[in-house]
């Protein structure tokens, strides 16, 4: 009998995939002790993007959370997911840092490892999967697929046996897009299964609508594992649904003897808090085949519509869809997971709105040609790298062996901020979000965003909000609007507190007004922005909606057309700003944490005479 074991990803993939990782802890707890009788191999968790939403979003603790699921989940093995060197962050962390995390998260609770590499590449793999088995935890290597001229069963075959060399206690075929045919899934299953003794779990969204058929052929071809998601969460850019796979499988020799009624019941639970977190739900749902076309993942294409929509470019996302295929070609073809998927997607979205293709080049993508994220599946466009990165040196070794120590250092710049190892980590990860995190709790600030915003009057019908949230740049603000002086007045004030900050803006009009954020969180407003339309060959403008991470020049300053004058962020992603024409710096309109919008002067350069 070849029983088929249940791994349920309802609190981490489930959410994350649906409604943007904003499932709240307290929503988990009441249910854990139902989840815990159920009888799965593993549950779902941490990692992931669900350590960002907690400390950007959530205000709780990812740590925090951690430890309450483990004490509200005693008989279940809990599971992670971790992207190698990348950790839960967007770039290549040192050593130390990966082992402590590692550590770290086997002492507060994880038991399984889900290890992965945007890139599949095996040097980006060890020290995580090395510090695992250190800790006495199961490592489970991960296959990231996808499809290209260089993938191919051969070539993933080739590294599921390097996992296995590295100690791995199990594979994941991690099918992130949905790209995986039900009976390309029996062929690569077969073939894992001809030369590696270990066991097999598959992971597959379900956006193409094919997920069920690939798990049901897997299963015959020899995979005991499958990931699932309890059915008021699944379907879509999510998984299969649990109870569909148990019941589909139950009176056969893979029957999982999991409990329909168990699952019934806390199924119903999960199906109300749902409703709870409607306005995170992702307009993108239901079958995408387009995904076999274009291969974009299905948390992908929130963050593209979201960086459009900034933009009131909408519109344009079937653009956007057509240069991602291209744009990862020119990169070498690297799996769409992240962090590849944001540097590709952003970079795409770039090409698009500029109007011509790398006329700005994300840092990322800088870094990425220069082989700062480790080895590119094939070989990338040489006109392009040699324009991204000029005269610097290529990086051929495992770009964390460039890393010097970092963790005390770390634990050196927080200072007081840091109560334990935890809080150095938090900042380690997310270096801006998790310090303002840290300095809210400090002052008991942690002002979670609402979950639900309408407000019912007295006799049940729906008025308009006094509270709200502004979404900015890719940062959420709670508002409340606490009153308002005369309409007669020519300067009229309106009274917020933003993030549970008291403030008093005056202004002329409502819709003028614009919320800005800083390190200290969400600050007094400024009335609407005041900075130039750029008109001269030397106004320096952003192509959308960004922040502002370094100002590179100072007034007075002579600068060379090319030359790096701003550092911006958007969705995560860094850009360098350069220089248009050659000249003095003639005013800065911008400091270090503005946000700015497209169309707006940030430094005005004069062209040298």
């Amino acid at each position: 009998m070849q029983k088929v074991y249940i791994t349920d990803v309802i609190l981490r993939d489930a959410h994350q995939s649906l409604i943007a990782t904003r499932l709240r802890t307290e929503d988990m707890l009441p249910a854990c002790a139902m989840l815990d009788d159920i009888g799965y191999w593993s549950l779902e968790c941490w990692g992931g993007a669900t350590f960002d939403a907690c400390l950007r979003f959530l205000k709780e603790d990812p740590w925090e959370r951690l430890s309450k699921l483990k004490a509200a989940l005693p008989n279940t093995r809990l599971q992670m997911l971790v992207r190698g060197q990348n950790l839960l962050g967007y770039r290549h962390y040192s050593d130390d840092v990966v082992r402590a995390f590692i550590l770290k998260a086997a002492e507060k609770g994880i038991d399984v490892f889900r290890i992965f590499d945007a890139l599949n590449d095996i040097r980006n793999l060890k020290t995580a999967i090395q510090v695992t088995k250190e800790a006495g935890k199961h490592a489970q290597g991960t296959i990231c697929y996808t499809t290209s001229p260089v993938h191919n069963i051969a070539s993933f075959v080739t590294l599921g046996k390097e996992l296995a060399d590295l100690g791995c206690d199990s594979i994941a075929i991690k099918d992130m897009a949905g790209l995986l045919t039900p009976y390309t899934t029996s062929a690569l299953v077969k073939a894992l299964k001809d030369e590696i003794d270990l066991p097999l779990h598959l992971h597959s969204h379900a956006t193409s609508g094919l997920a069920e058929m690939c798990q049901l052929k897997a299963i015959e071809a020899g995979c005991q594992h499958i990931d699932t998601a309890l059915s008021s969460w699944s379907g879509g850019t999510s998984h299969p649904p649990t109870e569909s796979m148990v019941a589909a499988l139950r009176g056969t020799s893979y029957d999982t003897s999991l409990d329909l009624d168990k699952l019934q019941a806390v199924n119903s639970y999960f199906a109300e808090v749902r409703k709870k977190y409607r306005r995170f739900e992702s307009e993108f749902t239901g079958i995408d085949t387009q995904v076999h076309i274009f291969q974009v993942p299905g948390g992908m294409i929130s963050n593209l519509a979201n960086q459009l929509r900034e933009r009131n470019a909408l519109d344009r996302i079937g653009e956007v869809y057509k240069e991602i295929p291209e744009v990862r070609k020119d990169l070498g073809y690297p799996p769409l997971v992240t962090p590849t998927s944001q540097i590709v997607g952003t970079q795409a979205v770039l090409n698009v709105l500029t109007g011509k293709r790398y006329e700005t080049i994300s840092n990322e993508v800088k870094r990425y040609l220069q082989g700062g994220y480790g080895k590119a599946p094939a070989q990338v466009d040489s006109e392009l790298q040699k324009r991204a990165i000029g005269k610097e040196e290529l990086i051929d070794c495992r770009p964390a062996d460039l890393l010097k120590p970092e963790f005390e250092t770390l634990r050196h710049e927080l200072g007081f901020l840091a109560k334990n190892d935890e809080d150095v980590l938090s900042y380690a990860l997310f270096p801006e979000v998790g310090k303002q995190f840290l300095e809210q709790r400090s002052t008991g600030n942690l002002v979670p965003e609402p979950v639900e915003l309408e407000s019912v009057s007295d006799e049940g019908v729906k008025k308009a909000p006094t509270e709200f949230n502004v979404a900015l740049h890719g940062e959420s603000y709670h508002v409340k609007v606490t009153g308002a002086g005369p309409k007669n007045q020519m300067f009229r004030h309106f009274y917020f507190t933003v993030d549970g900050v008291p403030e008093d803006i005056v202004v002329e009009t409502l819709d003028e007004i614009v919320l800005d954020g800083g390190a200290q969180g969400a600050v007094k407003s400024t009335i609407a922005s005041k900075r130039p339309r750029p008109s001269s060959p030397g106004d320096v403008a952003a192509s959308m909606p960004c922040n502002i991470l370094e100002v590179m020049v100072r007034e007075g300053q002579q600068v060379l057309a090319g030359q790096g004058v701003l550092v911006t962020e958007a969705m995560k992603m860094e850009t360098e700003i350069t220089a248009p024409i050659d000249g003095i710096v003639k005013a800065l309109y911008v400091v270090k944490g503005d946000a700015v919008n497209p169309d707006e002067v940030l430094i005005e350069i004069l062209a040298d005479a």
